[in-house]
């Protein structure tokens, strides 16, 4: 294992990102051909209204395709998952369990690989997931498959939502800055088990969760004070989070006997957008950047309105969220996965076009996770060398 200072001085350098990598499940769904299977597995074909409505859903959703652990076969072996207000949560904790460290195992190889640098430099772990609620936690399980150090210095975070990737960096920042030569493992596997459920008539608000959420899992290596054969892909420049006023309805999840209950306000993406403001100018003063396309972009793609409001709010030219909407496109919401989907597809289209640094022809980029409270994390992001 790496050897960290024992007096905690600190790191000479900012925290970067050394490595990413990330990984969905194999079984693949449409999103045009979705409602018909949707309400097919769920034996509500009767309800061919609601069907109609859930179709058009998805077809101004934006989204391509999504990836799901939950195939025809578990769905059929496991009946109760697909009724609307059936306990089952002992069902789909069993699936999480196995699921979410298996997938998140799949990240990290790749992430370890392309850092380049032995699995036991790790010294911490810092685990988000929406789902998987247990002791031991998928942190341990993780370590387990791996192999890693049981002395690895592990960070769970459960339950925090769609801005846990934002939240997972900014704790992984300080982390490598306050620890000299930490190198931080930062996870986050998001399956949506916990609130697959069938149609309900009264309940229009579960079917927008039904069309929007997919699985996957992505791993960044973190750490300050790059080694000459490290290769760092961006610098964690500064990192924050708010929370907005009389927000807290918003975005609403209830861990129930039936799984994961979800509340989305109709108002959440002219919430989003109306702050976005100023979290940019109090994030990039000392910078001394106002122009905002003069960064790159990295959104979290809660839904096609709120990346629209995003966009709009920023006065942001066409192209500056592609990167957000091809992984909406091929993903769909990920929960806190998502932004590190983003970055990962960032940094390969900066590539890609030649650009010299990470930033796709920009110095500064801010990355910005939204979830529940309403809460915003804000991760200003400096390009390097490609």
């Amino acid at each position: 294992m790496a050897t960290i200072d024992a007096s905690g001085k600190a790191a000479d350098g900012p925290a970067t990102i050394l490595a990413i990598g990330t990984a969905n499940p194999s079984n693949v769904v449409d999103q045009m051909q979705y409602p018909e299977y949707y309400f097919r597995i769920t034996n509500s074909q009767y309800k061919t209204d609601l069907m109609h409505k859930f179709q058009r859903v998805c077809e101004k959703s934006m989204i391509g395709k999504r990836h799901m652990c939950l195939t025809e076969e578990i769905l059929k072996e496991n009946p109760e998952l697909c009724a609307y207000m059936a306990p089952s949560f002992d069902v789909r904790q069993k699936i999480v369990l196995a699921e979410v460290p298996r997938l998140a195992a799949e990240a990290a190889d790749k992430a370890i690989k392309e850092w380049g640098q032995p699995a036991s430099d790790i010294t911490h772990l810092v685990f988000s997931s929406s789902a998987g609620v247990d002791l031991l936690g998928v942190d341990c399980r993780l370590l387990q498959l791996l192999g890693l150090s049981p002395r690895v210095r592990r960070v769970m975070l459960y339950n925090i939502g769609c801005h846990a990737g934002g939240t997972a960096l900014r704790v992984a920042k300080d982390l490598a800055e306050n620890n000299k030569g930490a190198r931080v493992m930062v996870v986050c596997s998001e399956l949506n088990v916990m609130f697959f459920r069938g149609p309900d008539d009264h309940h229009f608000e579960n079917l927008i969760a039904q069309a929007l959420f997919g699985d996957g899992a992505a791993v960044v290596i973190v750490g300050a004070d790059p080694k000459e054969a490290e290769r760092p892909i961006y610098e964690l420049a500064s990192a924050a989070q708010v929370m907005l006023p009389e927000s807290e309805e918003m975005v609403a999840g209830h861990l129930r006997e039936i799984g994961l209950t979800f509340h989305l306000g109709s108002k959440l993406p002219a919430v989003v957008g109306a702050n976005i403001q100023r979290c940019l100018e109090v994030s990039f003063a000392p910078m001394g950047v106002s122009n905002w396309n003069d960064l790159f972009w990295i959104v979290h793609p809660g839904g096609r309105a709120i990346v629209d409001q995003v966009e709009m709010s920023a006065g942001l030219g066409a192209g500056k969220l592609a990167a957000t909407r091809h992984v909406l496109r091929e993903y769909g919401n990920m929960q806190s996965a998502s932004v590190l989907f983003i970055m990962d597809e960032m940094r390969k289209r900066s590539a890609a076009e030649g650009c010299t640094t990470t930033g796709q022809g920009c110095e500064w980029g801010v990355l910005f996770g939204f979830g529940p409270g309403l809460t915003v994390e804000t991760v200003v992001l400096h390009a390097l060398p490609i």
